[in-house]
């Protein structure tokens, strides 16, 4: 059996739009949009460049129906070049690409193979002796083990499992397809190359059961480097298997302590100073941040008062160490040192105390009932991937502190 490669990828959710992303630039969020195709495309040059044997896509190549023929007309041009260079792909569809969910479609070049939604198969490359196993979803909701009715491995051949599945479970994602690794591990394939979860993950070595995770991270809630995964073979065994990092975009979370800093200008110096390590990591890809601020300081009202100008001055400061450092959103939720603002009042303010008198509006269960009520018809009017990017409903608390800190900083503001 000779030596050859392929690429492992999974999750490519052409078509979907990268969610929760804040910016007001209309041509940096295009440049954010279309980082999933750019990754794509520069997966299909990687694979070219490398020769590979062929490519695996395991399920999810569209992120949905096609509202025109756009995507599927990208979609076929990058599997044109690949099979211009003699490298066929194999693919199964997804929850998000199933047959029911698909209503478009266009012709795709023969080297192109994709497996039933009715039963497992088998596809061969008879000069390589490889044998894929695989089978689609027929709809979005798959519940049946696909994994126990896959084909006996070809003694002889180097044996590949395609399935799009949970899995032994995973947070984030939906229960597809549901197996267990001995499920997986009993057929007796060499390599399963899994698809639906989004973050890198080898299940096992022996046999190579792999997640490659999503080519592209599509919010901040799917941070870090993102890519597919080249496979080398020889002697009939895995010999090794490497990341392939393609993303154009990259998400990150960026926690600051601002404890006993006095003011907004230490304040932005130290976010400053935190931004500075993304600089390198961001290289030639955009980088969106949202960073969270923490800690007991005397600056936490007036910070919160004026939180266009912090987001200003540290927009301002991230791109002072790179270019397509972004600030995706900022959260403040430091905290004011006991009694500050009470002891910075004239007397009559602190008779009153609006500190106090905020903190009892925030306790009271008539107001948090109808603020969670208000919330929750605003997120149900918002676009889907910004409603599940956001669970503002269950940041209630975040919320009433931050509107505190608001009141609280414009009062200090004033003289009396």
């Amino acid at each position: 059996m000779s030596a050859f490669t392929f690429i492992h990828a999974a999750d490519l959710h052409l078509g979907s739009p990268l969610s929760g992303l804040a910016l007001k630039d209309p041509d940096i969020a295009r440049r954010f949009a279309s980082a999933g195709r750019r990754a794509f495309e520069d997966l299909v040059t990687a694979a070219i460049e490398r020769s590979v044997a062929f490519l695996i896509v395991a399920g999810d190549v569209y992120d949905g129906d096609w509202s025109d023929n756009t995507i599927g007309l990208f979609f076929a041009r990058q599997v044109a070049r690949l099979d211009r260079a003699g490298i066929p792909v194999i693919l199964v569809r997804g929850n998000h690409d199933a047959e029911s969910v698909i209503t478009r479609s266009i012709t795709l070049p023969a080297s192109v193979r994709s497996f039933s939604a009715t039963r497992a198969e088998t596809h061969r490359l008879d000069e390589l002796k490889v044998a894929l196993h695989g089978r689609s979803f027929p709809n979005r909701a798959v519940e049946e083990n696909y994994a126990l009715t896959y084909p006996a491995a070809l003694p002889g051949w180097f044996n590949i499992g395609i399935l799009h599945t949970s899995c032994t479970g995973h947070a984030a994602h939906a229960t597809y397809a549901p197996c267990s690794v001995a499920d997986l591990t009993g057929r007796g394939y060499a390599y399963w190359a899994l698809g639906h979860v989004h973050d890198y993950a080898e299940l096992a070595r022996d046999p190579w059961i792999v997640f490659p995770g999503n080519l592209q991270g599509r919010s901040i809630r799917e941070c870090g480097p993102k890519g597919a995964v080249a496979v080398s073979v020889a002697d009939g065994r895995v010999q090794g298997v490497e990341r392939l990092i393609v993303d154009q975009a990259r998400f990150h979370h960026l926690e600051v302590d601002l404890s006993g800093l006095a003011g907004e200008r230490e304040a932005v110096v130290a976010i400053e100073e935190a931004l500075r390590p993304l600089g390198a990591a961001a290289a030639e890809r955009l980088m969106a941040v949202r960073v969270r601020l923490h800690g007991e300081t005397p600056a936490h009202d007036r910070l919160a008062a004026d939180r266009d100008g912090l987001t200003a001055e540290i927009q301002a400061a991230a791109h002072r160490i790179h270019e397509d450092l972004w600030l995706e959103r900022l959260r403040i939720e430091t905290a004011r040192p006991s009694r500050a603002v009470t002891e910075a009042r004239p007397d009559a303010f602190a008779a009153i105390d609006p500190a106090t008198l905020l903190e009892a509006v925030d306790r009271d269960p008539e107001f948090r009932a109808r603020a969670r009520a208000a919330l929750a018809e605003i997120t149900a009017k918002m676009p889907g991937g910004l409603a599940e990017a956001e669970d503002f409903g269950a940041d209630l608390d975040a919320l009433c502190a931050e509107a505190e800190a608001v009141i609280l900083g414009r009062l200090s503001g004033r003289t009396c």
